[in-house]
């Protein structure tokens, strides 16, 4: 990646003010988004949370608590137009590093099945599946399992 791409994007600690473009690349991309109180929750908790901007526009968000050795990543997102260039795969080692900082030795995080792209990377990044959580998500016809998966670090 050439120095002007990479001084284009950046990673920084998210802000109340940032939830409502959060919110908007969250009903972009999720059949059943977190609300607004969800992240600002996230933030009042102390959770982990986090921006991914690319010259200035914020295309992710991320949160993730960290306690007794072990993360969890509870949500990660990537605007629709900016999915598919490496971007979550960016922001995912970035989160991964954050994780190793805050002195965990486990990272966890629960997906979809049907989301057959984020378990591909989440594999290739070194994720194994652990456990099925049976309908964990809402979905179109009820609830649909998700597969915890473990990263050790």
């Amino acid at each position: 990646m050439n120095a002007q791409l990479q001084d284009a994007h950046a990673f920084r600690p998210m802000r109340l003010a940032d939830v409502e473009a959060v919110i908007a690349i969250e009903c972009e991309i999720y059949p059943f988004p977190w609300s607004y109180g969800n992240f600002r929750d996230s933030l009042s908790a102390g959770h982990s949370c986090w921006i991914y901007e690319f010259g200035g526009r914020v295309i992710g968000y991320a949160v993730m608590m960290a306690a007794a050795g072990e993360a969890h990543l509870l949500n990660l997102g990537i605007a629709g137009d900016w999915q598919g260039r490496g971007m979550g795969r960016r922001f995912l080692l970035h989160l991964i590093g954050l994780a190793r900082e805050y002195h965990a030795e486990s990272m966890f995080l629960e997906v979809r099945p049907s989301n057959i792209p984020a378990r591909r990377l989440y594999v290739t990044e070194g994720f194994r599946e652990i456990a099925l959580r049976k309908k964990y998500y809402p979905a179109e016809d009820g609830r649909e399992d998700a597969i915890l998966m473990e990263l050790e670090l």
